[in-house]
Formats: C-alpha cells, sequence, structure tokens
C-alpha cells in the first residue's frame, strides 16, 4: 500500500490543535513580497505520468515546473500510477525542472519527530545527489502535515518548505509552511482558477500542486487539458511561471549556506 493510500489524518482534539498552534511556530516571514505575479506548477510524488504529460505541458509554453521527490517510491506502484524513478528525473533535470525534497520514505512530518524528519530528509537529499538531479533547495511536507519538531529542524535547511493550507505568497507569508493550492479532484481546476485569479489581481505568488497527470486522474491528480488550460490562463494573464527556487530566487530568499544548514 502507498503512503498516500494509507494515510489518515489524525482527528483527535490534540491533532486539530496541533494543526492550528503550528502555523504560529517557528514562522520565517516573507519580507518582501512580488512586484508582479508569479506561479509555480508543482507535482508531489513525482508520477510517471507527472514526469511525462505533465513536464511536456510546461515544456511546450516554455515553461518548466518542481517535482517534489520521495526516493523511496522511486520506480513502484501506487494508487497514482507508476511512480518516475532516476533516469526520469535526470531527464527532468537536464531540462531545466527543479528536482525538490519530499523525504526519502513519504515521512508524516505530522507525527515524527525532529530528528526522524531530518534524517529521512537527508535520505532523501542524498539519493537525488546520488542521481545527480541537482542542488534540492526546496521541499514540501508530505500529505502537508507538520508538528513544530520537524518545522524546527527542517527550516534551515531550505528556501521554502510547502504545506497544502489554501493562499497565495506575499509579504509576511510564513515561507516555512507556505501555502499551495491543489489542482485535483472534480473541482480542482475551478479552485485553482479561483486562486490564480487572486494572484494576478494581488501581484502575488501562487504555488499549485498536482500529483498525476492523465486523462482519468486519482483523485489526487488531473487532467493533461485541466494542466494545460491553467498554464495558458497564467500565460494570458501575465504571470512568470517559475519553479519554487526560481520564486524564491525572485524574492531574495536564497538557500541557506552550507554552515547553516541543520
Amino acid at each position: 500500500m502507498s503512503p498516500a493510500e494509507a494515510y489518515q489524518p489524525d482527528r483527535s482534539l490534540k491533532g486539530k490543535m496541533r494543526r492550528r498552534l503550528v502555523r504560529l511556530a517557528h514562522r520565517r516571514p516573507l519580507t518582501a513580497g512580488p512586484q508582479s505575479p508569479m506561479v509555480t506548477f508543482s507535482f508531489d510524488d513525482a508520477p510517471l505520468s507527472a514526469a511525462e504529460a505533465g513536464a511536456a505541458l510546461l515544456e511546450a509554453h516554455d515553461a518548466r515546473g518542481t517535482f517534489y521527490v520521495s526516493a523511496g517510491l522511486a520506480g513502484s506502484d501506487g494508487p497514482m500510477g507508476r511512480y518516475a524513478q532516476a533516469e526520469d528525473y535526470r531527464r527532468l533535470a537536464a531540462a531545466g525542472h527543479e528536482i525538490a525534497c519530499h523525504t526519502f520514505s513519504h515521512l508524516d512530518c505530522g507525527r515524527a519527530s525532529g530528528a526522524q524528519a531530518r534524517a529521512d530528509a537527508e535520505r532523501n537529499l542524498a539519493a537525488l545527489d546520488e542521481w545527480r538531479t541537482g542542488p534540492a533547495t526546496s521541499f514540501a511536507y508530505p500529505y502537508g502535515d507538520v508538528a513544530a519538531g520537524p518545522k524546527r529542524a527542517l527550516s534551515p535547511r531550505y528556501a521554502t518548505l510547502r504545506a497544502l493550507h489554501h493562499g497565495v505568497i506575499t509579504a509576511g507569508t510564513d515561507l516555512n509552511q507556505a501555502p499551495a493550492v491543489g489542482i485535483e479532484g472534480a473541482e480542482g481546476e475551478a479552485i485553482a482558477s479561483r486562486w490564480l485569479d487572486q494572484a494576478l489581481a494581488r501581484k502575488a505568488w501562487l504555488i499549485l500542486y498536482t500529483h498525476d497527470v492523465r486523462e482519468a486522474p486519482s483523485p489526487w491528480g488531473c487532467t493533461p487539458e485541466a494542466l494545460a488550460r491553467l498554464i495558458d490562463r497564467a500565460r494570458r494573464g501575465g504571470a512568470e511561471i517559475v519553479t519554487a527556487a526560481q520564486g524564491a530566487q525572485r524574492l531574495g530568499v536564497g538557500a541557506p549556506s552550507p554552515a547553516q544548514k541543520a
């Protein structure tokens, strides 16, 4: 059973309180927001369909995306289809896409300790380094969940750490728990379109995410047609399509130096 299929969120009162309080802890507010709108198209877990169809759609618009990779899933099968593997990630990196960190085992950072999260992320980085996919300076919490310990432990290592609560990135946004909007499910494209309109109007940075990209997607994915329409809508609206690393660089948020890394 894949991590995504097996996951059950902690619906206890303690879990709900943790999710609320962690938004207030270990914050790293963005100093100054974008001067013009930006959009990032990202793919969690990097199913093969995203590495192929998703990447091709972006490249057709002279754009690139961010693929949040859990190396422990590489080449296996899951509810989103087969996951991509090392040669796919090397191809994506060579084409200019960003290969980013999603922990090695798709670890639930909402239930892990800080030490566990750091060790699993470092194991993932070692695999990506072995695969020669370039430096990983962006991170996404698997399942979008995080506790205070992992948030504190991982924050010194990455320029941005992305969660799943809806929103756009402007001045004051917490880069250690950045918002994102999913292109998934029956209403995914419509919801993403509404947030895209907000990003264009507010000159903000919007990070969109999905998983598989295929004609009959999983509940966590989208169709190629939906993705293509959103890419075109972003372009026509005047947004710059950037990877997560490029977006951070545009805002003066660089990756930490080696001496700063946890």
